[in-house]
């Protein structure tokens, strides 16, 4: 178990810094005033007028950086450092989640598939930990009888998990380029703007990239405590 404690602190601090400088470029790009003067909702509505998108709705919501796209009730959700500011930072989310509603009125394979995936990890992944551990506890770490079989259903949940957060990154990576794609075919920030939503944007998908590593590592840790037993 300790190969584990260390693993999980590992991957625990790599997020805590990939977070933390996440929120320090939102600080800092959050300074950088758009010469246009329009806040992250008017940037969304533009963006999304711009697609002939008119039934996704922009709403604000609670918290920071807690912003998202819903797409059950086809709207965009903006933080409240989001919707109402005028700066580098708001730009960047509102047209990354503007990105997710264009991808979803494309049907975007990726986010097809994504959303597929949804009902079947949110029961699984909260499971899946605890049904490896009842495997081993029944004796996987042998390799015999019913305790092996338990810890490897256990592996298929944890490798759905997996599956889902590798699916995520190419959903977040696109809607960033379509995003900075209309920022400058529009022309609604200025160059400096625009490396200032780049910036904040590269690192927002550090962030899934380092989940999605963390859950691969995770996957194989596990599976050879439970696959290396039979051996």
């Amino acid at each position: 178990m300790m190969g584990y404690y260390i693993l999980i602190g590992a991957i625990a601090l790599v997020s805590w810094l990939v977070s933390s400088k996440l929120k320090s470029k939102f600080k800092h790009y959050s300074k950088v005033h758009l010469s246009n003067g329009m806040s992250g909702a008017e940037i969304a509505e533009k963006m999304l007028a711009d697609h002939g998108i008119r039934d996704v709705k922009v709403v604000s919501t609670a918290g920071m950086l807690t912003d998202h796209y819903n797409p059950q009730n086809k709207t965009v959700n903006l933080s409240e450092g989001v919707y109402n500011q005028r700066n580098a930072s708001a730009a960047a989310v509102a047209a990354h989640e503007c990105g997710h509603a264009v991808q979803h009125a494309q049907a975007y394979e990726w986010l097809t598939l994504r959303s597929k995936l949804v009902p079947i990890v949110s029961i699984t992944s909260s499971m899946s930990m605890w049904v490896v551990f009842g495997g081993l506890m029944l004796g996987a770490a042998a390799g015999v009888g019913i305790g092996y079989w338990v810890a490897v259903a256990g592996l298929i949940m944890m490798g759905m998990a997996t599956l889902f957060s590798f699916i995520t990154l190419p959903v977040e990576y696109d809607a960033s380029n379509r995003a900075l794609a209309w920022l400058k075919a529009k022309n609604v920030v200025t160059p400096q703007e625009y490396k200032g939503s780049e910036d904040a944007l590269k690192w927002a998908a550090r962030t899934y990239l380092v989940a999605a590593i963390g859950s691969l590592a995770t996957l194989v840790y596990w599976g050879m405590q439970v696959l290396g037993g039979r051996d």
